[in-house]
């Protein structure tokens, strides 16, 4: 297996899905306790997946880098995304969360073969267009570090010159960006986030992102000419034809879309079944959901809405099913950790509240997996 290290790794959803595809993690840094108490369970259990896993606790900032250099072939992790969240304060650079100058750091410490970062899309809102580019900038040219006293915007100006005019001397990547949609590649969910992916400039790598594999026109598909409702068992009364677009009689190459349904379908209802739900870890039904702008749940017949961690506002305020009577209930744990696609048989530590912020954190095990496998290939053409 190729090496890698894990930054700000939360409840360990990228890392779980780059094992999947062939990373082994030389070394995984959270500082929350809570995200750390659940790997550690699930070390403590012998789940594969993780009981590898060096965990190191605490502050990336604290840690000196350079023990891994020329050692990692991966460096990957989800720098605080609070800085430019659509439900945050939208502080980007100024922000004390940001931490991608760490993310920079590490590169630039360790000098990897590829690195893989991943945050929220409203980073790349037109309001940040100019950071963004800062970011990539910094991650094509991690030696370029920042002088004393020089604002980032000089910073970036400097960077843009070298990366303009000068064509060799320093670490350098070959680095895409990308937004990736996880509904396009089979996760049961909404959800939109910023993928950026370097190579070395010594490995002379063109990378492709993955293409998408599943599409909501082939679930509309599937509802009009195909067997989406027979397969769930719902009544003629019960089914709803798809509005707004019309549907040719021609079967998309793409797979459906997965929906909310289709992930939870074999989970028994926490609330009218409680007994059956009490074998599931995770699945117990929590009172007191209710809808109100903004916050409306997911439909049974789409995939979820984006699970969100609660920073802003009520703790996992949108993490809700609609019925199709109108009445919304709480996603369970064990749902929600469905909908991002983590194994059944990984357990969340906490209250409901602090296992739903550790979820509506992650990476979907499923995308990171496609993701990584995308580079692991890249790497091993060389």
């Amino acid at each position: 297996m190729k090496n890698s290290l894990e930054l700000f790794a939360g409840a360990g959803g990228l890392c779980i899905g780059l094992h999947q595809s062939g990373f082994q993690a030389n070394a995984v840094m959270e500082f929350d306790s809570h995200c750390c108490d659940t790997i550690r369970r699930n070390q403590d259990a012998g789940h594969s997946l993780v009981s590898s896993w060096p965990l190191l606790q605490g502050d990336v900032r604290d840690v000196d880098f350079t023990a891994y250099r020329d050692r990692i072939d991966l460096v990957s992790g989800g720098p605080p995304c609070q800085p430019f969240s659509l439900g945050g304060q939208h502080n980007a650079q100024e922000d004390r969360r940001d931490m991608f100058g760490q993310a920079v750091r590490a590169v630039r410490q360790t000098r990897p073969r590829a690195f893989i970062f991943e945050n929220v899309k409203g980073l790349t809102r037109r309001s940040f267009s100019d950071y963004f580019r800062y970011i990539q900038r910094q991650l094509e040219h991690p030696d370029l570090t920042r002088r004393d006293e020089e604002t980032w915007a000089d910073h970036l100006s400097r960077l843009e010159n070298h990366h303009s005019h000068s064509k060799t001397g320093g670490l350098s990547y070959r680095v895409s960006a990308q937004v990736l949609n996880a509904a396009d590649f089979g996760v049961p969910q909404k959800r939109e986030r910023v993928f950026f992916v370097g190579f070395r400039d010594d490995l002379n790598v063109d990378f492709q992102f993955p293409r998408a594999t599943h599409s909501r026109e082939a679930l509309l598909w599937d509802m009009t000419h195909g067997s989406y409702f027979d397969r769930h068992q719902i009544a003629r009364d019960g089914r709803h034809s798809p509005s707004g677009r019309t549907i040719g009689a021609d079967e998309p190459v793409t797979l459906p879309w997965r929906t909310v349904r289709d992930a939870l379908a074999d989970l028994p209802d926490p609330e009218t079944e409680p007994d059956a739900a009490a074998a599931w870890s995770g699945h117990a039904f929590k009172p007191g959901a209710k809808s109100y702008p903004g916050h409306t749940g997911s439909p049974d017949d789409e995939p979820a809405k984006t699970l969100k961690a609660g920073v802003h506002g009520v703790p996992g305020g949108e993490n809700m099913l609609r019925r199709r009577d109108g009445s919304v209930r709480h996603f369970t744990v064990r749902e929600c950790a469905r909908l991002q696609t983590f194994p059944d048989d990984y357990r969340f530590h906490g209250s409901w509240s602090q296992c739903v912020r550790q979820l509506g954190n992650a990476v979907p095990v499923a995308l990171a997996k496609l993701v990584g496998t995308a580079v692991i290939t890249a790497l091993e053409d060389q």
